[in-house]
């Protein structure tokens, strides 16, 4: 079996799908994007056509290595986000090829379905206890939210009050029947996030996400260290070496590696399985399209430390198409008493409506994420 082309599709709101090829009618899908960036994604994937057309497909890890080793540029958002839609196109071919799951590829499963969560709110939080009220209607127990919108490196305790009110009234409105993962998203510094888990820890939140961007490493180990709070981190990291200093600080205790971003199935695994050894929670990033989130499953499906799953379902950036919209009628996800269930169908084991990809891919995207400023006109953390 060999690789004969690689295709890719820019499809909205904001995604990109990749496809392989082979020469014996095998097809597997990718998706390959950083979010603001497909374009550059597109790009870097008709490079790599070069080295990998006429390649076995099959040879997933060798493949990956070449990729990754090739030159003396390693790592980083662009190259990994490449190497993961291709990564994952290529567990999906092995899979169909022989008939089986990826997850039987890799031992097989420890689960048959996963905890997922939804998101609520926007870029800036708004809507949050209507918002909660209606996934617990839909039947989950979790939700993710950010929880402020522009913060200054030091701002007012005004500040501080509104954040807080926001979050009490939610806690007081959902009561315990409903979990609440806080998202500062890397736009909280490390005076205001001092302050603002010492004051959360009544919420009781599932867990705060990127309480400080992801380059402090340093100062997330010392605010993990100060707070009961557990601490997420993993979305802007793009490969074990990016995880080594956040296990080695005991910066978090929850990782959110992105299998679009950080190498694809294959690395995804390997950080996973690494996190146990360490006592770490996995909760897969995925606000993504749909093969990303097929991705995901897989990876929940062998590593045991998993223990939710975030998914893209009805979340505000979807507004010209969601993750049925791609996927053929029967092909798609199964969701019940908010878990999805492992797929259980070759490959990724969901089926990609390639007609509507192709379709979509003629309008295209053009999707940029905001600038935000601060009151004085400086350029804030979106």
């Amino acid at each position: 079996m060999k690789i004969t082309a690689l295709k890719t599709f820019l499809v909205a709101p904001r995604w990109l799908f990749l496809k392989v090829e082979t020469d014996e009618g095998v097809s597997g899908w990718g998706e390959p994007v950083l979010e603001g960036h497909a374009e550059t994604l597109a790009a870097k994937l008709a490079e790599i056509a070069d080295f990998v057309i006429g390649l076995d497909p099959r040879r997933v890890e060798d493949i990956w290595q070449m990729l990754y080793r090739n030159g003396c540029y390693r790592g980083g958002p662009v190259l990994m986000s490449a190497i993961a839609g291709l990564d994952t196109a290529l567990w999906d071919i092995k899979g169909r090829a022989l008939g089986v799951p990826i997850y039987e590829l890799l031992g097989g499963p420890v689960r048959e379905r996963i905890r997922s969560y939804c998101w609520i709110g926007g870029d800036r939080p708004g809507g949050l206890i209507e918002g909660a009220h209606a996934m617990r209607d839909r039947g989950f127990d979790a939700v993710k939210f950010n929880i402020c919108e522009e913060l200054q490196i030091v701002d007012t305790y005004a500040a501080v009050d509104t954040i807080l009110k926001r979050l009490f009234d939610l806690r007081a409105s959902v009561g315990s029947t409903m979990d609440l993962a806080f998202d500062f998203h890397g736009r909280v510094h490390l005076p205001m996030a001092r302050i603002l888990l010492k004051e959360m820890e009544p919420l009781r939140p599932l867990f705060v996400e990127d309480a400080v961007v992801s380059a402090m490493v340093e100062s997330m180990a010392d605010l993990a260290r100060a707070t009961s709070i557990p601490l997420c981190i993993g979305e802007r990291l793009h490969s074990r070496y990016d995880f080594k200093p956040v296990f080695e600080r005991r910066a978090a205790q929850v990782i959110n590696p992105d299998p679009a971003h950080v190498g694809g199935i294959s690395e995804t695994i390997r950080i996973g399985h690494w996190a146990e050894a360490y006592d770490v929670a996995l909760a897969p990033h995925c606000p993504l399209g749909p093969i990303a989130l097929a991705a995901c499953l897989q990876v929940d499906a062998v590593c045991h430390n998993a223990f939710i799953q975030e998914q893209s379902l009805g979340i505000h950036y979807n507004q010209q198409g969601d993750l049925a919209d791609y996927t053929l009628p029967g092909g798609g996800f199964v969701l019940s008493g908010g878990c999805l269930q492992i797929p259980t169908g070759p490959g990724l084991g969901i089926e990609i409506d390639e007609a509507r990809v192709a379709e979509a891919a003629r309008t295209g995207h053009r999707w940029r994420a905001p600038v935000w400023r601060h009151k004085d006109g400086s350029v804030a953390e979106w």
